[in-house]
């Protein structure tokens, strides 16, 4: 069991920002920018390259709650960014898809 699955069990706190029946977005704890809210899905879906065609509306929802999220957290005016992690290579440290939402500060490429 991830981590994740334990903030969505309510078995470990987290900042939440929003969450509903599918999705939940919580502050990083470890912020890499002013702003950094992670949007997970309910669904454990280990990442992008996991996902089905079943998940189709599901990712769709993510991207449009990121983007709620960036509304709401005063950063979508100057721009913000969207990035997930697949697999080690890629810097995935938890094995649950999960969509970062970055902002408050200048982004700057490549990210390093």
């Amino acid at each position: 069991m991830t981590i994740f699955q334990k903030i969505i069990d309510g078995d470990i706190p987290a900042d939440k920002v929003y969450e509903d029946d599918e999705i939940l977005a919580f502050r990083d704890i470890q912020p890499q920018a002013p702003v950094h809210v992670l949007v997970i899905p309910k669904k454990p879906i280990v990442s992008v390259a996991d996902a089905s065609g079943e998940d189709e509306a599901l990712l769709g929802k993510i991207l449009l709650v990121a983007g709620k999220i960036a509304r709401q957290e005063g950063i979508a005016d100057q721009g913000y960014r969207l990035v997930t992690n697949i697999g080690s290579y890629g810097g995935q440290s938890v094995d649950h898809l999960h969509v970062h939402v970055l902002g408050g500060r200048k982004m700057t490429w490549p990210p390093g």
